[in-house]
C-alpha cells in the first residue's frame, strides 16, 4: 500500500475558501431556514451542479444548485417531505445520485434506461435527526422531480453497529453491480458510535450488505475518528485504488476531514492525518469541516464540504434560536 499512501499525500488539499458557497437563509418557513449540508457535486453534459440538504428546524429537505462560472444559484426544492409515506413525513435528505467515480475523471452523471438513480435517508420523527433512520432509492428524469424506487434499507436488518439509524449514503456502480456505501450508529440515543458499511445491488431494487460488521470501522481512543467514522465519498485513483474520503470526529467534538484505501472496496487502510482539518477560531470552519464532497477540475481536486462556524451572537428564527452557522464550503489542491 505504501503507492497508496504516497497518493494520498498526493491529493490533500491545502487551499480552501474564506466565505461559505452557500448558507442558510435564516427566513422563517424556508427549507433551508437554519442550515445547509451535505453537498453532492457532479456534472451534467459538463455543467456542475450540486444538490444540498437543508434544515428548516422540522426536518431535512434537499434543493438543488447550479454553478455559472462565478457564483452557486439559490438552491431549488427538488425532493421534500412527503406527508402521505409514512418514512418521509418530516425529512427527506437525498445524499448521492449516480455518476463517474473516476477521481480525476468528469463527475458527469450516469443514467439507467433514461433515469437518474439516487439515494436518501429519512428520519420517522419531526426534530433534528429523531429516531432511527432508513435508506431509500429514487430515480428522476429530470433531477427535479423524484420518485422512490425498489426496497427500504432498514436498521434492524442490519448488524448491532447500525441498529441506532441509517446515514449519509454514496451511491456507485462498479463491475456490472451497484455499491451502496453508508454510515449508521449503534444506538438511536445516548452517546453512540457511528462506523461505515456497504450493501450490493444486481439491479438497485433489493440490497444485500456485504458484512455484518463495518468496513470502516471507528479508530481507537485519542484517534481524529474514534467516534465517527462518517459519510463516505468513494472514488478511484487512476492505478486502480480506490479512496473513500470520510469525516471523523473525536474526543474534543470537531469533525474533520479523513480518507482511507482499499484495493477492493472490503479491505480498507486510513490514512494517518487529516485530509482537511478544522479552521483557526473564527473561521467559517472552526466548529466542524467535514460530509466531503469530491470532484475534479482539470488537474484540481476540488473538495466541498459542510463548514460549521459558532456564532458570537446565535440567530432568531421565528421561535428558534440557531447557535451556529452551517452551510457549504470548498477546499482544493492542485495535482503534481
Amino acid at each position: 500500500m505504501n503507492a497508496s499512501i504516497s497518493l494520498a499525500d498526493h491529493v490533500r488539499p491545502d487551499q480552501r475558501g474564506t466565505q461559505l458557497l452557500l448558507a442558510p437563509s435564516h427566513r422563517p418557513g424556508d427549507w433551508n431556514s437554519h442550515g445547509v449540508d451535505c453537498p453532492f457535486v457532479f456534472r451534467v453534459g459538463g455543467r456542475r451542479g450540486m444538490t444540498v440538504v437543508g434544515w428548516d428546524g422540522i426536518g431535512y429537505q434537499t434543493g438543488l444548485s447550479w454553478w455559472d462560472g462565478t457564483a452557486w444559484s439559490q438552491p431549488q426544492l427538488v425532493f421534500g417531505r412527503d406527508a402521505s409515506v409514512p418514512h418521509r413525513r418530516h425529512n427527506a435528505a437525498l445524499t448521492s445520485i449516480l455518476r463517474d467515480s473516476s477521481l480525476y475523471g468528469s463527475g458527469e452523471l450516469l443514467t439507467v434506461d433514461g433515469w437518474y438513480y439516487g439515494t436518501f435517508h429519512a428520519y420517522p420523527e419531526a426534530g433534528y435527526e429523531e429516531g432511527s433512520a432508513v435508506i431509500g432509492i429514487v430515480r428522476s428524469r429530470d433531477l427535479l422531480a423524484w420518485e422512490e424506487w425498489g426496497s427500504l434499507l432498514r436498521p434492524e436488518d442490519g448488524g448491532t453497529w447500525e441498529r441506532g439509524g441509517l446515514y449519509k449514503s454514496w451511491l456507485m456502480q462498479h463491475d456490472g453491480r451497484y455499491w451502496l456505501f453508508y454510515n449508521a450508529k449503534d444506538r438511536s440515543t445516548g452517546r453512540w458510535i457511528e462506523q461505515t458499511g456497504a450493501a450490493v445491488s444486481e439491479d438497485l431494487l433489493t440490497w444485500r450488505r456485504i458484512s455484518d460488521q463495518p468496513l470502516l470501522p471507528a479508530g481507537a481512543p485519542g484517534s481524529f475518528d474514534e467516534r465517527f467514522a462518517s459519510d463516505p465519498c468513494v472514488l478511484q485513483a487512476d492505478d486502480g485504488t480506490w479512496l473513500m474520503f470520510y469525516f471523523g470526529l473525536g474526543a474534543d467534538g470537531h469533525a474533520r476531514e479523513l480518507l482511507a484505501l482499499s484495493p477492493d472496496l472490503l479491505a480498507w487502510t486510513k490514512v494517518p492525518g487529516t485530509i482537511l482539518d478544522v479552521g483557526p477560531a473564527g473561521s467559517i470552519d472552526d466548529v466542524h469541516a467535514h460530509k466531503p464532497s469530491v470532484i475534479a477540475d482539470g488537474e484540481r481536486l476540488d473538495h466541498y464540504y459542510c463548514a460549521v462556524h459558532r456564532l458570537v451572537r446565535p440567530v432568531v428564527i421565528g421561535e428558534t434560536v440557531q447557535p451556529e452557522l452551517r452551510g457549504i464550503a470548498v477546499a482544493w489542491r492542485d495535482r503534481r
